[in-house]
């Protein structure tokens, strides 16, 4: 598996932006808004947090499908690509978990 597939889900979401609202669930979430896209986030947020502390890991890969599903429809949303994140990433690694922290109190 690579990582094709964030390009090619992002590609399919950018595409839903231009859909009617009736015609797809992503394009009904874009209608409705951010607002709606971060709290459907949240939810998913909280159902992957039920997984962990359940112990079920079947039901842990499945709902962090949804959170990175939905965190992709917000980012699109936002006019913004997996790549941005995946930047990010790669920026932060070989940091320790305190040198970024420290490195975020002085932006």
């Amino acid at each position: 598996m690579n990582h094709d597939i964030l390009d090619e889900l992002h590609a399919v979401l950018e595409a839903r932006k231009q859909a009617a609202p009736e015609s797809s669930y992503v394009a009904s979430l874009y209608a409705k808004g951010r607002p709606t896209i971060a709290k459907k986030l949240g939810e998913e947020a909280a159902e992957t947090i039920i997984a962990a502390i359940q112990g079920d890991r079947d039901a842990l890969v499945y709902e962090t499908a949804d959170l990175w599903f939905h965190s992709m429809v917000l980012l699109a949303e936002a006019g913004l690509q997996p790549r941005d994140v995946l930047d990010e990433l790669a920026r932060r690694f070989g940091l320790s978990g305190h040198e970024e922290k420290a490195s975020r109190a002085k932006n």
